[in-house]
């Protein structure tokens, strides 16, 4: 009885971790597109810049890669937000200024870019050998099993509140403000003297600092990246995430996180114990037709997804007729 206790909290523990490192990343998605409206469909890339660069300073040294300085995990946590903001900073002085399908276009470009570096670039990345041996906080006093795994749950979750509690001050300054402006007609707000294009760089870099945190949560966690891991299929499950929360909303952005996560690992486990082994690598898309089925159907009864932004409501004044 004791041992599937203590299976069914691992699992969780397992669970809640990945949800809560996708919902960092989805709270950065919906800072750029809920609240800005730019539409990046590269996630996948910054997400692999903020795991590789915390990795590479933080593992021990290693023969014939670059990196390997053997950083503490919190400086490599923060190298990496810096090194994806770095990132997102070029990348937006570069395509901002275009149209939004064009930006989408350029932020998919990217991405694929810095997967097919990832897996090219054997001297610094590890090519598709990936890196290994990437260190995990409280490892030396909790080992690797159960009490670390919560560890380090507890601190992924204050890590997602720490950051929720700051877009919150932040959307809701009079600088979230001018987002909003600036998402509904650009041109109205920079006729009133706001500076479009510096806010909306702004919002663009801070998110892709965000997917970098939560690339760098997910590689703490796992111990080990590959070029794979951040194919385009992962900007799919995030924008799935977003969408089914509800963007615009910071709240919506978590539930979306660990909804769309929830439903993703009961439809492999469905898919997994109705297919056979050997027919299971063919049937593995059906993950993503079923959440494509899950996404037309949250758009079609909430168009807005589960907690979508409120809409503002302009109150007649007393006496008006």
């Amino acid at each position: 009885m004791m041992s599937d206790f203590s299976g069914w909290l691992s699992y969780g523990s397992f669970f809640l971790v990945f949800a809560s490192a996708y919902a960092i990343v989805v709270l950065g998605l919906n800072l750029q597109w809920g609240f800005t409206g730019l539409f990046n469909v590269g996630v996948a890339g910054f997400v692999a810049v903020g795991a590789y660069t915390s990795a590479l300073l933080t593992t021990p040294e290693t023969a014939g890669r670059i990196g390997g300085l053997g950083w503490p995990v919190a400086a490599g946590m923060l190298a990496a937000m810096a090194v994806t903001g770095l990132v997102g900073l070029f990348v937006g002085l570069l395509a901002l200024r275009l149209r939004q399908d064009y930006l989408a276009i350029t932020t998919f470009g990217i991405a694929v870019t810095i997967q097919l570096v990832a897996n090219n670039a054997k001297g610094l990345t590890g090519g598709p050998f990936g890196v290994q041996f990437i260190p995990k906080p409280m490892q030396a006093w909790l080992g690797t099993g159960l009490p670390w795994t919560l560890a380090y749950l507890a601190m992924t979750l204050v890590l997602l509140g720490v950051v929720y509690i700051a877009l919150e001050k932040l959307v809701q300054s009079p600088w979230g403000r001018v987002l909003r402006a600036i998402r509904e007609d650009e041109d109205a707000a920079s006729s009133l003297g706001k500076r479009s294009f510096a806010v909306r760089l702004q919002s663009f870099v801070i998110g892709s600092m965000l997917m970098g945190l939560g690339g760098a949560v997910y590689a703490h966690f796992v111990g080990f990246i590959a070029p794979e891991d951040f194919l385009p299929i992962l900007t799919f499950q995030l924008w799935a995430m977003l969408i089914v929360g509800g963007s615009g909303n910071n709240r919506g952005a978590i539930a979306g996180a660990f909804l769309v996560w929830g439903f993703w690992t009961a439809a492999g486990g469905l898919l997994r114990g109705m297919v056979s082994q050997a027919d299971q690598a063919r049937a593995a898309p059906l993950q993503v037709v079923l959440i494509g089925v899950l996404i037309a159907l949250m758009l079609v009864m909430r168009p807005r997804g589960l907690m979508g932004e409120k809409m503002a409501v302009a109150k007649p004044r007393v006496g008006a007729h």
